[in-house]
């Protein structure tokens, strides 16, 4: 029998995109799969979309929680895989991801997480990039290297040793269980796309986009106070403020203050040069805002997106 996977769907009033994301699990060609929603009492409909489909679910609810959290660790609770992920409500999987990710786990055994590649689409299901990652490492993660939260499998057993997902985080709280994870075993990249990332103004990467930048600032004071990492983080110590500064300006930059993104990334330029000239990008956006020329950004943005379609 092939390892049960269990995948939860946190959900709060996306109606919208809901139904797409719960076909893209239930339409997997993996046989042993176990799938639960928790959703947080939403009102605009999207309990009747859940209700269509719950003779295919292992367990669903709709009630009130305390963020996205909270309603993973309470799917977790309920999950009985040795594999785990979460999918949001609004993204989705690319046909065949589960099958790609246990055989994965099955090629690596002692891996904890696994991870492959991840589209970015928009509103109306548009691809408008594609995310190429790398393999990454303990270091890497410390420094702020994102890896796109719907294109990761857990390892069940570890998932629980680390106790799951911090509730105090609501923006940066997948990238703070990575770390955790990759502090107690490998990591593993896989150069295959298993999911899309959806982009919508009503999305919390921005409407909330300033909020992240917070939270990388937290996650690296959290990470000062625990004894596996400091190993890590003394040697990287430079890189990690500096990436930390990177993050938050990238994130102002969404959240429309680009005057405050230019600060943050000059910050991260004053601390570790090369991390700040990697990402150069942020520094001609930010200018082209604050010069009254966003709609350039928006038109290359534009050209960038009619290559996927």
């Amino acid at each position: 029998m092939p390892p049960l996977v269990s995948i939860i769907t946190p959900s709060y009033n996306q109606a919208a995109y809901l139904e797409e994301t719960l076909l893209s699990v239930l339409e997997q060609d993996y046989p042993n799969l176990e799938y639960i929603v928790v959703d947080g009492g939403s009102t605009d409909g999207s309990q009747e979309i859940i209700k269509k489909y719950q003779h295919r679910l292992a367990w669903w609810v709709s009630e009130a929680d305390r963020g996205q959290a909270d309603a993973i660790n309470k799917g977790l609770a309920h999950a009985k895989g040795e594999i785990a992920a979460w999918l949001n409500s609004d993204d989705k999987y690319q046909p065949g991801a589960v099958s790609q990710a246990v055989s994965a786990f099955l090629a690596f055994p002692q891996a904890v997480m696994v991870y492959g590649n991840m589209l970015a689409i928009d509103a109306r299901g548009q691809i408008f990039n594609a995310l190429r990652y790398r393999q990454l490492t303990l270091d890497d993660l410390l420094c702020f290297e994102i890896i796109g939260q719907p294109a990761v499998f857990m390892h069940r057993e570890t998932l629980n040793q680390v106790a799951g997902l911090d509730t105090s985080f609501h923006y940066m709280l997948d990238h703070q269980l990575w770390i955790k994870l990759a502090a107690r075993g490998e990591i593993r990249h896989e150069n295959q796309t298993w999911a899309a990332a959806r982009y919508h103004p009503q999305a919390k990467n921005r409407a909330q986009a300033v909020q992240f930048g917070l939270e990388a600032f937290r996650i690296l004071d959290w990470a000062h106070t625990q004894p596996e990492l400091r190993p890590a983080l003394g040697k990287n110590l430079r890189r990690a403020k500096a990436s930390a500064q990177r993050v938050n300006a990238r994130y102002l930059l969404d959240g429309g203050q680009p005057w405050k993104a230019l600060k943050a990334w000059s910050k991260t330029l004053s601390i570790d040069p090369p991390t700040a000239l990697a990402r150069l990008n942020i520094l001609v956006s930010a200018i082209l805002n604050l010069l009254g020329l966003g709609k350039l950004r928006a038109r290359i943005l534009r050209q960038r997106q009619k290559r996927f379609s």
